[in-house]
């Protein structure tokens, strides 16, 4: 017997006879988190819903505990569906809502017990809609919906949960509410899920495994560490403007031309300074940087040239010289660096320079 919440042997998707992802063979784990990622229209909606079984395979099969075919009731009490699909029950209130994620547990006539209201009580606590009790579910935000429906599949107290791009409607606190209780969800009651996430920053935070979608099959599977690179996360999504990088998130492309403003940074201090001269179009240069400093990844992106030094090693004279030619040529000099020790106090000396030069300007004169 495996272990094995969720398991697809060949399985094919799509609608009618149009093939969307075929080939798949995957499974999911107690106590994991696996995320879908892919374009936009690649099918990871297709295959939640498949999955769900919202709709049919056109071939192959999924197995929950070994078992195929199971009956509706039967899933109901295993697997807890949070789609993007948009709801409008009339008259209900929120914690009606809630409340019928109890059903699969009820008797016929439905009638929730004490500890079925318990439970819903827990779950909308759980999911912080406790105060949109009484609210009408039509009359919520997206948002509110979204968590409102969470806290359903909550309460249905579920081995697997199926999320489509549940962060979609979410502001940035409940996004990472909601993805908190996911993880302690999957570590306390060491449930399975399967989510589909667009935000890959937050993939890369909360999963365990990764199945990245691309031409009509799962293109690679592996960890966020396996899989989040930036090399791969181009090809993937078929980037051709502007750039990504796993630590940094997405970058617009560089501004073209001949740097006209030399920006002394380090240390992450640059960063916004040289998303600003992006936004207004200035190109630039930079340094000089270590290979290892975290706003080394976002000069690489937007600026025209930048001057580097290798990890842990002060800069040296040669990097020194570089810097200062290149600098003499702009107009002006912006320095984000608040302090200078051993390790870049050759840009010092470059600041010195800009200053000698009357080149030195503040950044809000940008």
């Amino acid at each position: 017997m495996s272990d094995q919440l969720l398991r697809t042997e060949n399985l094919i998707v799509g609608y009618g006879r149009h093939i969307i992802v075929q080939g798949m063979d995957f499974s999911v784990n107690p106590g994991e988190i696996v995320t879908l990622i892919g374009a936009n229209g690649a099918g990871k909606s297709t295959l939640l819903k498949t999955i769900a079984n919202q709709l049919a395979p056109l071939a192959g099969t999924v197995y929950l505990h070994d078992k195929a075919g199971i009956s509706e009731r039967e899933l109901a009490k295993i697997m807890s569906v949070v789609l993007t699909v948009r709801i409008d029950p009339e008259l209900m209130t929120c914690e009606d809502v809630v409340s019928s994620g109890r059903y699969p547990y009820t008797g016929r006539l439905g009638i929730l017990s004490e500890n079925d209201r318990q439970k819903v009580a827990e779950a909308m606590e759980m999911t912080h809609v406790t105060e949109l009790r009484e609210r009408a579910f039509s009359q919520l935000s997206d948002g509110q919906r979204q968590r409102v429906m969470l806290a359903r599949a909550v309460c249905q107290e579920p081995e697997i949960l199926v999320l489509d791009e549940p962060t979609s409607f979410l502001d940035m606190k409940h996004k990472l509410e909601l993805l908190m209780l996911i993880r302690r969800l999957t570590e306390e009651k060491q449930i399975g899920v399967i989510v589909s996430l667009h935000e890959l920053e937050l993939a890369e935070r909360v999963s365990d495994r990764i199945l990245c979608i691309r031409n009509g099959k799962i293109d690679r599977t592996g960890t966020p560490g396996e899989i989040f690179k930036d090399d791969y996360i181009r090809e993937l999504y078929q980037i051709s403007c502007g750039s990504y990088h796993p630590v940094t998130g997405a970058e617009l492309e560089a501004v073209k031309g001949k740097p006209e403003i030399f920006v002394i940074g380090g240390g992450g201090m640059g960063i916004p300074v040289y998303r600003r001269l992006q936004r207004q179009g200035i190109p630039f240069a930079c340094g000089v940087l270590h290979e290892n400093d975290m706003e080394y990844p976002v000069a690489s992106a937007l600026a025209a040239e930048v001057m580097t030094e290798k990890a842990f090693e002060p800069v040296s004279e040669i990097q020194f010289q570089k810097a200062a030619a290149v600098l003499e040529k702009c107009r002006n000099v912006i320095c984000a660096c608040t302090a200078f020790g051993t390790m870049n106090q050759k840009n010092f000396e470059l600041l010195k320079l800009a200053e000698t030069a009357g080149k030195l300007i503040k950044n809000q004169i940008l």
